[in-house]
């Protein structure tokens, strides 16, 4: 697809989260390489640079955008009558186009369809699969707060309103504290990261790619990041989340 500015390469084989279906090279085990060499995220205004996601070491990509006033203001006049209700979740085959009926009819709906449609069409591109799966939610508090790595390969989010996703570089962490490890202390105190750790966070229309531990060659490693938390009086957060779905 011209028009996105990169051409399709290194499709990949993942199906998200059924392990039973992913060929062997999916479930390789990491190269040699030295981690701690290798650049963590990626940081982008330009599309043909998204394909860096496929680097061995890249665990995010971050495309800045621009907000467009129309969809901003669409979502919120959405929210403040309610018509958004909880989002919605559906699937879409390559090709295809979000139906309209899935978000309210107000002014500024075109420019929103047509926006999750070419984010849909950048990443089946991009991935090389038979379908998207589509979550649009609306978050009045943090979805995950804590830090954590997907069972994914690689997943898209887009926050519309409110801020965008949270992740922090490796280079610092211990993985041994994410989820359990962390004995149910925060994630400040448990030893997961030192003061040398950034928390980076998307802004809104930011498009950010996370590979998770399910991608070929990533066992072990993965985006480290979590939801930011809603700040009372700011309203809800609305997110794009776009997953790969294979036949």
């Amino acid at each position: 697809m011209a028009s996105n500015g990169f051409s399709p390469v290194n499709r990949c084989e993942f199906r998200d989260k059924q392990s039973s279906s992913m060929p062997a090279s999916v479930l390789e085990e990491p190269s040699s390489t030295a981690h701690s060499l290798q650049r963590y995220a990626w940081t982008t205004r330009q599309p043909d640079e998204l394909p860096r996601i496929f680097d061995a070491g890249i665990q995010v990509v971050r495309w800045q955008r621009q907000e467009e006033q129309a969809i901003r203001a669409y979502f919120q006049h959405a929210l403040t009558s309610g018509a958004l209700g909880s989002g919605f979740r559906t699937i879409i085959g390559l090709g295809e186009r979000l139906k309209s009926a899935f978000l309210p009819n107000l002014p500024g709906q075109n420019a929103i369809v047509d926006d999750i449609c070419q984010l849909s069409d950048i990443y089946s591109e991009l991935l090389g699969c038979d379908a998207v799966g589509l979550r649009l939610e609306i978050l009045h508090g943090a979805m995950c707060p804590r830090f954590h790595v997907d069972r994914t390969g690689i997943r898209l989010a887009c926050a519309y309103l409110g801020s965008g996703t949270e992740w922090i570089d490796d280079r610092w962490v211990d993985r041994s504290k994410l989820g359990l490890g962390s004995n149910g202390v925060s994630d400040e105190v448990s030893g997961l990261y030192d003061h040398r750790t950034m928390v980076e966070a998307a802004a809104p229309f930011d498009v950010v790619f996370f590979k998770g531990i399910l991608w070929q060659g990533n066992n072990g490693r993965g985006a480290i990041h979590r939801s930011p938390a809603v700040a009372p009086g700011n309203g809800p957060r609305v997110l794009l989340v776009i997953d790969a779905i294979w036949n």
